[in-house]
């Protein structure tokens, strides 16, 4: 800091942001990062292990174009214990352990603790140095702590496995497809508050799902674009990783009932800047912007949009900012795909819905949020299908064209076992957003399901089907 503060506080703040990044591409999420200091939850020993070693490769990269005396070396501690939680913070024996174990790394460097081994330890290709049992300072028993040592090699895979796209070896990247494609990165939150990161994640999700009903257009879905978020991206690379030739990216700032917009669309081939425009409104205007965004890029990309998508692209999904702001919020738990989070989802959907009765994307979601508890077995509630059923029909009925309604509907369908209506509305679904992943996912779903069935029989035979979901690009 003394020899040069600026630097030192963007170095600090670009591998804080890497670390952030890191931490939630393996399941994991950002507690606190006060000073050169970062606190994180992991619901994995397994995912915590692998972030740490994939992190300190990343750092490791980036240290490698400074000079020796800027460069940034960061120790990581991982321990599993019981801890305290009092609102978003955590406390306890859990977290003064790990911290504790972090101080015996090596800059650079990954040490756990022995519960931490106890859960990992043949289930990652890592070798682990034990360190023996140690005094901590505070903590009353020795602990056992191990050094983890990581193949370069090993990390990289790690990584393929993890975060999908971004780590596609050069020999498996996708082709550029025979039409305008393009990948819309997260918008950063340019807002003092950072919890409004909710809003400018939302604007992107919004983009891309406008983006997608265009049939003209090939766009990558939220799943592979988010693996981006706060990290530095070099758009050539996302071209190669994603096979997309435009990339949309910019920066929300909110405050108040005024939105400023940043937003610009470059040819990632040859980063050259197709279209670039700034925004201030007020928040009312939201949906009038966001169409605005949507039609520049149209334009610039010389698409034909068909008279159907005309009618849908940028139509605003409620007049109800209130409504549209729990939806968002909504939208942001659902994405997290854990228990607490999806009932916290259910909550704001609910609410929106209550703002506004038409609201069919919320009925939508509402839906989605019953299926995501069937799928993981978080609930015995035997009406849990109808539920599903009812919230996808709602849906369809209040808003026809509406592609998430259809594909809540169809998987109800398919858990009803009526498989060739569950086959009609995934199709439905694909028909008003071309790039639908999750409907076409369905789709196959519900045709393998019903042919699996065919080929079983049905004479007094149960067949059980258990699929175990993974996502790695959904492009």
């Amino acid at each position: 800091m003394g020899d040069d503060e600026e630097a030192t506080i963007r170095t600090l703040t670009d591998y804080r942001e890497v670390l952030s990044s890191m931490i939630q591409q393996h399941n994991g999420r950002v507690v606190d990062s006060p000073g050169d200091n970062l606190l994180a939850e992991f619901a994995s020993a397994v995912d915590a292990v692998r972030c740490g070693a994939a992190a300190q490769k990343k750092l490791a990269a980036r240290n490698a174009a400074l000079p020796e005396s800027r460069k940034m070396h960061f120790r990581i501690g991982i321990n599993v214990g019981d801890v305290v939680v009092e609102a978003e913070r955590i406390y306890g024996d859990g977290v003064n352990i790990a911290a504790r174990i972090e101080g015996l790394a090596d800059g650079g460097g990954v040490c756990i603790s022995g519960t931490v081994y106890d859960q990992v330890e043949g289930k990652l290709d890592f070798s682990y140095q034990p360190l023996g049992e140690q005094a901590l300072k505070n903590i009353a028993k020795l602990i056992r702590v191990y050094r983890v040592i990581a193949d370069p090699a090993v990390i990289e895979q790690s990584e393929v496995e993890t975060r999908g796209p971004s780590a596609t070896p050069p020999d498996q990247r996708p082709a550029l497809p025979d039409k305008p494609s393009i990948a819309v990165l997260p918008f950063v939150n340019r807002s003092q508050d950072p919890d409004q990161e909710y809003f400018s994640d939302g604007m992107t999700e919004d983009l891309i799902t406008d983006l997608s009903k265009i049939s003209g257009l090939f766009v990558i879905s939220r799943n592979s674009v988010f693996s981006y978020k706060g990290a530095a991206v070099r758009h050539e690379e996302v071209s190669k990783e994603l096979g997309v030739r435009y990339i949309l990216e910019g920066s929300v700032r909110k405050a108040g009932n005024r939105i400023r917009i940043t937003a610009q669309l470059i040819d990632a081939t040859t980063d050259y800047h197709l279209w670039a425009e700034r925004y201030d409104r007020q928040l009312d205007d939201i949906f009038a912007l966001q169409d605005e965004v949507i039609q520049h890029i149209v334009s610039a990309l010389a698409i034909q949009l068909t008279t159907g998508e005309q009618a849908r692209v940028g139509t605003a999904p409620t007049q109800n900012l209130e409504a549209y702001d729990a939806f968002v919020r909504g939208r942001e738990e659902y994405a997290r795909r854990d228990r607490e989070a999806n009932l916290q989802s259910r909550e704001l959907f609910q609410q929106a819905i209550e703002l506004d009765p038409e609201y069919a994307e919320a009925y939508a979601y509402l839906g989605r949020t019953y299926l995501t508890e069937l799928i993981n077995q978080w609930s015995s509630d035997p009406e849990i299908i109808e539920k599903i059923f009812a919230f996808g029909q709602k849906a369809v009925e209040l808003n026809e064209s509406q592609p998430t309604a259809h594909e809540t509907l169809a998987y109800a369908l398919l858990a009803k076992r009526e498989h060739d209506e569950a086959i009609a509305e995934a199709r439905k679904a694909i028909s008003y957003d071309p790039n639908f992943a999750e409907a076409y996912i369905s789709w196959v779903y519900a045709e393998t399901c019903g042919l699996i069935l065919a080929f079983l029989g049905s004479g007094g035979r149960n067949a059980a089907m258990i699929f175990s979901l993974r996502n790695s690009s959904s492009r």
